[in-house]
């Protein structure tokens, strides 16, 4: 069958147990794809597996988690311009694993990274950034070395329809300096959702945010409102693939202004 074929099938075997309470967690799917061909050497296989991995999960920093403590990773970079750090590869996670056990050895959630210039905030090691400027400007890096998240566009779809706020968003570079001076700050991502950020250090200097901040709260309960049909779905994100048979193309483009 074909990819939504798959999926039916394995929503259909899945059973209701895996499912946690509304309000308490998810069911997490996640596809893989893998080269299993009888091959050797450095070259695209000659065959491939498609799985899809299920698992019900809780919040994605620990239970009890309120905000992220996140330690900018200055000695490393995870992605180069030209490069695959816009593709979900295994590459992409990978080269993380050093830099986050040191950090999470020292106290922290994760790491951000920084771009290869070492100026601007790239992303963090599985989920996309942003933060609020006091002049209620939100900001998040552009499209190119970092993951286009479904949950980072879904925020900023959501940012661009509130015609009724002075709130702004701006796609663009974002300096460390800027991060450190915003008054609050959050990440995005399938499985950290929308997760306030509580603490940002560079070694060097550190800020502390409300966590969550009101416009984290804001974005987090319109999204969850939608997800949970308690809000119309005007954009049309939700999709009962047993009622259904087809679905809108993804929206991953970058905004214009």
């Amino acid at each position: 069958p074909g990819q939504h074929g798959v999926f039916l099938i394995m929503l259909e075997s899945c059973s209701e147990d895996l499912v946690p309470p509304v309000g308490e967690g998810a069911l997490y799917l996640r596809p893989l794809l893998f080269g299993s061909g009888a091959d050797l050497g450095v070259k695209p296989s000659s065959q491939y597996t498609f799985v899809i991995f299920v698992s019900p999960v809780g919040k994605y920093f620990g239970p009890g988690t309120t905000g992220a403590r996140m330690q900018i990773c200055t000695d490393h970079q995870r992605a180069a311009p030209a490069g695959v750090g816009n593709i979900k590869c295994v590459g992409n996670y990978a080269q993380c694993f050093s830099a986050q056990r040191d950090a999470k050895a020292d106290g922290y959630s994760d790491v951000i990274y920084l771009d290869v210039g070492g100026q601007y905030i790239d992303e963090a090691a599985a989920s996309n950034f942003f933060c609020v400027t006091p002049d209620n400007v939100i900001h998040t890096p552009q499209l190119g070395t970092i993951l286009p998240g479904v949950t980072r566009d879904s925020v900023v779809q959501l940012v661009r329809r509130l015609s009724d706020s002075d709130l702004k968003l701006k796609v663009g570079p974002v300096s460390y300096a800027t991060a450190l001076s915003a008054t609050e700050a959050f990440l995005t991502g399938t499985g950290a959702g929308i997760t306030p950020i509580e603490h940002i250090s560079s070694g060097e200097e550190s800020a502390d945010f409300a966590c969550p901040g009101p416009v984290t709260q804001m974005l987090s309960d319109m999204l969850t409102d939608i997800q949970s049909e308690r809000a119309p779905d005007t954009m049309r994100w939700l999709h009962d693939p047993f009622v259904e048979p087809s679905y809108g193309r993804d929206s991953f483009m970058e905004p214009t202004f």
